[in-house]
This record gives structure tokens, C-alpha cells and sequence, in this order.
């Protein structure tokens, strides 16, 4: 069965790289893939998976306010 394990790290000086609390057994034989990372960017849609929260949903509105109801 194959595992995989995939976390964000940086580069450091000398073109360095560690990764710590890998959930391999010492001695296990692992491929590593390195790519660059995405740069981060603003969202076009910054509410997109944000929680919606409706407070009282259920509550009469007031139809005075409905124009159909004049």
C-alpha cells in the first residue's frame, strides 16, 4: 500500500532542505518529488468556503416592507 505525505517547507542558505516528523519507519525506502511552491494570491472571491451563519432564518419578515403585500 502506498502512502503519502505531503508538507510545505523552505529552502535555506546552501540550497538546504529538512523535513521533520515524517510518519516512515527508520530505514524505509521513500521517493521524494520536489516542486516549486505556488505563490500566494489574492482570491477574486474572498468569501468562497467562508461559514455563512443565518440568524433567526425563520423569523416573519416585516410586510409592511413587501410590495405585493400594498
Amino acid at each position: 500500500m502506498h502512502q503519502t505525505f505531503r508538507t510545505k517547507t523552505l529552502i535555506t542558505k546552501g540550497g538546504k532542505l529538512s523535513i521533520n516528523g515524517l510518519p516512515f519507519r527508520t530505514g524505509e525506502t521513500v521517493e521524494v518529488f520536489i516542486r516549486r511552491g505556488k505563490k500566494a494570491t489574492r482570491s477574486k472571491y474572498p468569501l468562497r468556503g467562508k461559514m455563512i451563519v443565518y440568524r433567526d432564518p425563520f423569523k416573519s419578515v416585516a410586510v409592511s416592507d413587501w410590495e405585493s403585500a400594498k
